[in-house]
């Protein structure tokens, strides 16, 4: 492996013209390809196998044209102090804005509040229902322009008015954190390497490889039926893994610079080492976002495998782009130890021979290694004690900040006709092999009345061919409580017993009922998506590390910190500790997509980070170094590396904490602080002090397995037997100058 990559990394510096045109031809390449391919909607939602898909399924069979899954808007109004909604000036204005709404192309039915008896008790709220062709997901801009249009024309007659339902989904703001972010981004960058040009690499290179990334999903999203959220995960992820890859690939550059090598010779070696950490760095991500697929979500699966691709373009761009662009950098990136001469006249940053941060860090890991190993494991232990009551659930319009139309007419609702009436639930009754189909929607009616939470059953509504119908059950709490999701169990569980009486299934559906589906699923498949990825990638690192204990503890450190991260957002999401310096206006359950989103997506940063500082340990006790001597020569040549590459997350991630989706928040700060507890306590303090009380047993592999296993050669043994004197050592060389050197 080594070797290979050394020869690439020299091949791609010598012919670097070459290499740039190829990158620049896929780049635009893709780029045509994503502004010629024909427009696509976002992806349609489906979750296969849960209830209420069953039924949304069903309907679309026994209820033609009724759209069972399509998009519902309400529009909520409110009388001006005094009056009530059935004054003549108010109701008008309503009827006018119901005839205005019926207008959309893709509008299948809106419900008159006059008509429909969708007026509150005190008569001051009414609302009208509008009923779309299509998911939310699907709806075209200018449907949800209309249904603002018609809400702003009934506030000028002056009603107060507010929109609300899956139809109008808010834009996400994320302000200038996240511009503050990326700054902070470059900055560390630039005080990493004490060079603009070496800096700007890893950003230049990032970049590149998302635009090749996400030109290719946009190409493709028509044909694979790729929605718009596809290209949200490649895009985080992809920026991500690709400044640290060319972070990691360029830092190794300069320190082989500093060893006296010659620049073609360190950008092969560079690329033989630091990127043979990276292609396996690379392939525990890819594990990762590919193993989303167990949880059988396609739209999961869908953005797991084009973020994989776009962080398999981030590795091969690291190995090919990066050498070449340090080959027209020549001169101008120093070695390591030396900045520019606009950042200090290339001068040495320290001493000789004084230790640095990382080397006198380590050195005290290793003289006090339980005492660090205990704060530490303590430490991540009380800040994972809240995850013991996380409660999973979905986002709804009660969770908007106060600001959005969403969360206005949630609260309109709630004001006029109690909180379970934001998330109705859909019971639909296949009375198809009953001999008394009517009877059977009658005592599926009746069941359900008599259970608690119930404020509301609307008698059975069947199809044309009377052997289906739908019932509305308003519950009396909130859609994302406790006691709706229990509501929700109490009917499937009357269902059994109903079936044996009547012969006839009864399938709890609707926008509730699928988000507790949902969050079950994701729930469920959470261990088996956990051992997959961890068990692959524990196999994969006995590769890298030939080892058994390494790989053993670098799994167990990563679930120690996602533990410890998962508290955290409990502490401050659902609990509300810190949450109006989180600007958290309204705590509840976790997204429920958030405990697999974080395990696979810290998974493969934190695996990045293990392998690029291990292999470094590795390298050193392969070439004679005792193991603590290793642990310290891991840290000297990767403590800096590693702490500018979490730094740089930490600071992209948490830009997303000033948005005003609150899952977008959510995700931000549960990425941002997983990282930080990964990178500064696990890696830096826990990995070196279990390595400095193991010894020798951490390199500790049986016989038979060693024997077995292939030779990866990721510490670059192979290259031991380049000779330096026979590729030139002549570091200041003009690279346009050099003679071609002894092929290995």
């Amino acid at each position: 492996m080594a070797t290979f990559l050394y020869k690439l990394g020299r091949l791609a510096f010598r012919r670097r013209h070459f290499v740039a045109l190829i990158w620049v031809a896929l780049l635009t390449l893709a780029g045509v390809g994503a502004a010629s391919a024909p427009p696509a909607g976002s992806t349609s939602f489906s979750i296969p196998g849960t209830e209420a898909q069953k039924a949304f399924d069903l309907l679309e069979q026994r209820f033609p044209g009724m759209s069972a899954d399509g998009a519902t808007g309400r529009v909520v109004f409110k009388a001006p102090s005094g009056e009530k909604m059935t004054d003549h000036a108010n109701k008008a204005a309503v009827r006018k804005t119901v005839k205005e709404l019926r207008g959309g192309s893709e509008v299948a039915s809106v419900a008159d509040p006059y008509t429909g008896h969708a007026i509150s008790a005190n008569g001051t709220v009414a609302y009208a229902s509008v009923k779309y062709k299509v998911s939310g997901m699907e709806l075209k801009d200018s449907s949800r322009d209309a249904l603002k249009k018609a809400a702003q024309d009934a506030r000028d007659a002056g009603l107060t008015v507010e929109v609300g339902g899956d139809a109008l989904t808010a834009t996400p703001e994320t302000g200038s954190s996240e511009v503050i972010g990326i700054a902070i981004a470059a900055v560390v960058l630039v005080i990493t390497f004490g060079s603009l040009l070496a800096a700007g690499f890893p950003l230049l290179t990032a970049i590149i490889g998302v635009g090749i990334g996400i030109s290719t999903i946009t190409a493709l999203a028509s044909p694979l039926d790729l929605g718009s959220t596809t290209s949200t995960l490649a895009t985080m992820i992809g920026l991500a893994v690709g400044i640290d890859y060319a972070l990691f690939i360029v830092s190794r550059y300069r320190a082989e610079l500093a060893e006296g090598r010659e620049r073609e010779q360190a950008a092969g070696r560079a690329v033989g080492t630091a990127g043979s950490a990276v292609v396996f760095a690379g392939l525990t991500v890819v594990i990762a976002l590919v193993g989303l697929s167990v949880v059988d979500i396609p739209m999961l699966t869908k953005m797991g495998v084009a973020a994989a691709g776009t962080v398999a373009i981030a590795v091969l761009i690291a190995l090919t782009l990066i050498p070449a662009l340090l080959g027209y950098a020549g001169r101008k990136v120093k070695p390591a130890g030396e900045k520019s001469k606009l950042l200090g006249g290339g001068r040495k940053t320290k001493q000789p021979g004084r230790p640095n941060m990382g080397t006198r860090w380590a050195s005290f890991v290793v003289r006090r290694p339980v005492a660090v190993l205990l704060l530490g494991v303590l430490g991540l232990g009380a800040a994972a004690v809240p995850a013991a009551s996380l409660q999973l659930g979905l986002p709804d319009d009660g969770s908007q900040p106060v600001s959005t139309t969403q969360r206005r007419a949630y609260d309109l609702l709630s004001e006029g006709f109690g909180p379970g009436f934001n998330g109705p639930l859909m019971v639909v009754v296949d009375a198809k092999d009953s001999a008394h189909p009517k009877k059977a929607f009658a005592e599926v009616g009746k069941e359900i009345k008599g259970l608690k939470d119930v404020v509301t059953v609307t008698p059975a509504v069947p199809n044309k061919a009377g052997d289906t119908a739908t019932i509305t059950v308003v519950p009396n709490s909130k859609p994302s409580s406790k006691t709706t999701e229990d509501l929700v169990h109490a009917i499937r569980g009357k269902g059994a017993g109903i079936t044996a009486a009547t012969d006839a299934t009864v399938l709890v559906t609707g926008s509730t009922a699928m988000n507790i589906d949902v969050s079950q699923k994701l729930n469920d498949a959470l261990l088996p998506y956990l051992a997959l990825v961890v068990g692959l990638a524990f196999l994969l690192l006995i590769v890298v590390f030939r080892s058994i204990l390494v790989p053993l503890k670098a799994a167990l450190g990563f679930l120690l910190s996602v533990l410890a991260a998962l508290g955290a957002v409990v502490a401050v999401f659902q609990w509300g500790w810190l949450s109006g310096l989180m600007n958290v206006e309204e705590t509840g359950p976790v997204m429920s997509m958030m405990p697999i989103f974080m395990v696979g997506v810290v998974f493969g940063l934190a695996m990045d980070y293990e392998v690029f500082l291990v292999t470094r340990m590795r390298e050193a006790y392969v070439h004679g170094e005792k193991p603590s001597q290793a642990v310290v020569t891991g840290f000297r040549y990767g403590a800096r590396v590693v702490t500018a590459a979490a730094v740089i997350m930490i600071a992209v991630f948490s830009g997303f904490i000033g948005s005003s989706e609150p899952m977008i928040k959510m995700i931000g700060f549960g990425l941002a602080i997983a990282v930080f507890f990964d990178a500064f306590i696990v890696r830096m303090a826990i990995v070196p002090a279990v390595l400095a009380l193991l010894g020798e047993r951490a390199w500790w592999l049986p016989k038979w397995l060693d024997r077995a296993l292939p030779d990866v050669d990721v510490e670059g043994e192979g290259l031991r037997s380049v000779s330096d004197s026979a590729a030139g050592c002549h570091k200041d060389a003009d690279p346009d100058e050099e003679r071609e050197l002894v092929r290995v």
